[in-house]
């Protein structure tokens, strides 16, 4: 008999370490500047022309996010910031962080526009919901940063930036709640190992399980099935365990399909199919798991099972 929600949202979530937050943002945060027109504070539905509520794009996305100056003045005023502060001996990056970390230059990092790029393309230009959230950003400029790091940015899509907004950038405005900050690294290590597999054979596993979801083809993390898919990459850990287990038993995964589910009413819920081939026989073994999307946090409906074809 499959679990109750309830039951599922006890299920512990992936602990990631080094430069994250949880702070959870209030329902009552102001919107965005800059988004037009403006999300509810409440809903999260951003009002439409004829006075109605128009559904709300919700994102869910992986990338990296950097700063850019929006205008040379942004450029010059940083530059006489920064020969203000002590920085001999740092980086570019550490000293823009350095800059940007400190109270009385928050005007600043106000000023800035933040862009997330996914696989290399700038994708959106984010803005806090809640003006404290701007050091969710400044988290998120790392001083050392790495080819490895991830940032996961969850809010809603708006429309296309004006092209005064960010030195003639126009990729769709994100005004975001929640922003993580981690490395893959710290990502793959908070994984519960199975006492099955060595950690030899586990670590590679989850490297590909991960590699799958960051790679499927124009994963922008708005659409409701990649939205299911970046949600269970970073607070779903069973996925990583049950990968590990098949390719122990010399099976490849071959597929990973994202469905409506039957369970669906009033509710979205999507079902994600994993598919594992025996390498030996060919024969096809599939599990899966039921996300519901229906809001701007995906969670849990059912925990990873064997799936039948219909």
């Amino acid at each position: 008999m499959e679990q109750s929600v309830a039951e599922l949202q006890e299920q512990p979530a992936i602990t990631i370490a080094g430069n994250s937050s949880t702070r959870a943002a209030s329902s009552a945060a102001p919107a965005a500047a800059g988004v037009s027109p403006q999300a509810c504070s409440t809903c999260g539905g951003a009002a439409s022309g004829n006075g109605g509520a128009t559904p709300p794009s919700w994102i869910y996305a992986m990338g990296n996010i950097e700063a850019r100056f929006p205008t040379i003045a942004h450029e010059k005023e940083f530059a006489q910031v920064t020969g203000r502060e002590k920085t001999s001996g740092q980086t570019d990056y550490q000293a823009l962080h350095a800059v940007l970390s400190k109270a009385e230059n928050r005007y600043l990092a106000r000023q800035l526009g933040y862009v997330m790029t996914i696989k290399g393309l700038e994708t959106y230009l984010l803005r806090p919901r809640d003006p404290a959230d701007f050091s969710l950003l400044i988290e998120a400029i790392r001083p050392n940063p790495s080819p490895l790091d991830l940032d996961v940015v969850i809010g809603v899509k708006g429309p296309i930036a004006p092209p005064e907004m960010c030195n003639g950038l126009m990729v769709p405005v994100v005004a975001f709640d929640q922003v993580y900050s981690f490395d893959r690294d710290a990502l793959l290590k908070s994984l519960a190992k199975p006492e099955r597999i060595s950690a030899k054979e586990f670590a590679p596993a989850a490297e590909e399980m991960l590699d799958r979801i960051l790679h499927m083809t124009d994963n922008a993390g708005d659409q409701d099935e990649h939205r299911a898919l970046n949600y269970l990459a970073v607070r779903y850990q069973a996925i990583y365990a049950k990968a590990a287990e098949y390719f122990a038993q010399n099976h490849s995964l071959t597929a990973v399909n994202v469905q409506s589910s039957t369970l669906s009413g009033t509710r979205k819920v999507l079902e994600v199919v994993f598919s594992y081939t025996n390498r030996n026989t060919d024969v096809v073994d599939k599990q899966f798991v039921r996300v519901d999307v229906t809001d701007e946090f995906p969670f849990l409906v059912t925990k990873l099972s064997p799936y039948y074809d219909r």
